[in-house]
């Protein structure tokens, strides 16, 4: 007589704690990335301000006691400038930005206008609100309005 041999069944367990745990994670998962772009929104109060303003919008800002930062040169700065305005170089800006009023707007100028387009991207990038002033100090000297020697 043959003996049939009889196959050992592997039991099937349910791991419940598995299912579990792998939920747990994808639940992690969805919130860190719900919560990483959430944080990544621009802010509001940025997004309406224009880049650049025209120099009779910076006089009239200037006017209203708006903060102005002036960002050429200290020579350039000493040849002439607006009064009761801020000096910090271009070159100074990133390594100053604690001296800058946070929740302010701030109109920033040049000569021409260039290097104020783009202290105002690092200003902006940093959290501040920021407008460059078109043609720089050149038109702002051409429309009259007021210098200091």
């Amino acid at each position: 007589m043959a003996r049939k041999k009889k196959r050992k069944q592997k039991k099937t367990t349910s791991l419940p704690w598995l299912w579990i745990t792998l939920a747990g994670l994808a639940v992690l998962l969805v919130g860190a990335v719900v919560f990483l772009n959430s944080s990544r929104r621009p802010d509001t109060t940025q997004a309406t301000l224009p880049i650049e303003i025209s120099v009779q919008e910076a006089y009239e800002k200037y006017q209203a006691g708006t903060y102005v930062l002036d960002v050429r040169t200290q020579a350039e700065w000493d040849e002439y400038h607006v009064p009761n305005t801020h000096l910090i170089t271009l070159d100074e800006l990133a390594n100053n930005l604690n001296a800058l009023p946070k929740g302010e707007e701030i109109v920033v100028v040049c000569r021409s206008g260039n290097r104020s387009a783009v202290a105002t991207e690092i200003l902006r990038d940093n959290g501040f609100n920021a407008v460059s002033m078109e043609g720089g100090l050149k038109a702002w000297r051409a429309a009259g309005y007021p210098i200091k020697p």
